[in-house]
């Protein structure tokens, strides 16, 4: 048997890949040892007696199978945990999660001019001070606000159209009263002239 392994390591450099990679063509041993060069060994390929093997499969499938039960909750049990909950999951992380979220709807409700810029801000600082701990609540506690505002402004409003209509009843009496005493002095005038 003749040793092909200078052969199969400048194959496996032709090829570019490992020499377990290399196929060399078992009927074709003799023309193969002749081969001592680059070149010859390229020669070779274009024939066909030297092959790159195909890549091993390495199938997914069993790995797929127990993702998708990991998503219904298996092998998730306290005898599978290495490290403690605040390192399978960080605090920080679930806080950096939540904090954008609330703030990338502050700033698209800011864009869009359902809230002007005061309301803005003091939602914002509320979000920082951990008042609300979801997207939800954020959205409740805005239209609330809102209501509040506007429910302020109609009372502000009435009051105001309150304060007018006084004003133009005091200003009918006064002139009413003007208007009577008027008459009155002139109706004193012509019983005296009588």
């Amino acid at each position: 048997m003749v040793s092909l392994k200078l052969q199969k390591r400048l194959a496996a450099s032709v090829l570019h890949c490992g020499k377990r990679k290399v196929w060399l063509d078992p009927n074709e041993t003799s023309e193969i040892s002749m081969a001592n060069s680059r070149q010859n060994i390229r020669k070779l390929v274009k024939d066909g007696f030297v092959i790159r093997k195909p890549v091993v499969v390495h199938s997914k499938a069993r790995f797929r199978l127990r993702l998708e039960a990991k998503r219904k909750g298996r092998h998730r049990g306290p005898g599978k945990r290495k490290g403690t909950r605040n390192a399978r999951l960080p605090q920080k992380t679930v806080w950096i999660h939540r904090i954008r979220v609330l703030r990338r709807l502050l700033k698209k409700y800011r864009d869009q001019n359902k809230i002007d810029k005061h309301l803005y801000r003091e939602m914002y600082l509320r979000c920082k001070g951990n008042v609300f701990k979801n997207k939800r609540v954020l959205m409740e506690a805005i239209h609330k606000e809102q209501a509040e505002k506007v429910r302020e402004k109609a009372a502000q409003e009435q009051l105001e159209a309150k304060k007018e209509k006084e004003k133009v009843l005091k200003e009918k009496k006064a002139v009413k009263g003007a208007r009577q005493g008027l008459l009155e002095s002139k109706a004193s005038k012509r019983s005296a002239q009588k």
